[in-house]
């Protein structure tokens, strides 16, 4: 690799941590910025594709942010959440890779064949950690064969862990509110948001990572979360 091409691939590294790190200290909203976030993986990271999962109050993971919101995408991520590589992070706090889905995938059978069916062929989870505990993992999902490099896989953690800070800020710990309040609030945000993609899809007919660019273009202009914007379509007091 060129210098030309390191210093580009680390400017890009260092521009994408400067504007995740400006959001977080001031107004921001947790979805659209996870959403970044995991657009920023493909960007930055040899990845395919990304998504985050988050615990609920009952330890089960669920889909908080992937790169695409097609349902194929957020598919393979809900059986990854049943038993896969990132179940496995989640719960033992560590690293887990899968450098040939087809070949080492055998003890995640739901997985494995999701994962196929969409042309994935390695997995990198990495777990989301706050102190001694752990919320949630990111995937980085590639159409290829191999393990991330040492350099990605570093670049990886230090994205997972701002996810972590993303769900966990001062801002919304305000009020004594308890860690798991604050995680199922973000859960709970997703779930508007995933009922108003399905309404602006089928009102539009278009297909849902267009309706969520809709989604979140509307609360962008209203300088509102993209929950509060949610609400509103599902409510029909707005029409997008």
């Amino acid at each position: 690799m060129s210098s030309m091409m390191v210093l580009s691939h680390a400017a890009l590294v260092s521009g994408a941590f400067v504007k995740l790190t400006d959001a977080l200290v001031g107004e921001y909203d947790a979805a659209d910025l996870l959403r970044h976030l995991v657009d920023q993986c493909v960007v930055l990271l040899d990845a395919t594709a990304a998504g985050l999962l988050l615990a609920d109050s009952h330890g089960e993971l669920q889909v908080i942010a992937s790169t695409s919101e097609e349902s194929l995408l957020v598919e393979v991520l809900q059986h990854q959440a049943g038993a896969g590589p990132c179940i496995d992070a989640y719960r033992l706090g560590t690293v887990v890779t899968l450098s040939d889905i087809a070949a080492d995938g055998d003890q995640y059978p739901d997985f494995q064949a999701a994962a196929l069916s969409q042309g994935f062929q390695s997995v990198h989870a990495i777990p989301m950690r706050f102190r001694p505990n752990t919320i949630g993992a990111l995937n980085l999902f590639r159409n290829r064969h191999g393990a991330l490099s040492d350099e990605d896989a570093v670049i990886g953690q230090a994205l997972a862990d701002v996810a972590t800070i993303i769900l966990l800020h001062e801002r919304t710990a305000r009020k004594n509110a308890t860690i798991n309040a604050q995680l199922q609030q973000a859960l709970n945000s997703r779930v508007f948001i995933e009922q108003a993609k399905g309404v602006i899809a089928a009102r539009n007919n278009i297909n849902m990572d267009e309706a969520f660019t809709r989604l979140r273009a509307h609360a962008r202009s209203r300088q509102e979360p993209m929950h509060r914007s949610a609400a509103d379509v599902i409510n029909n007091l707005v029409m997008i």
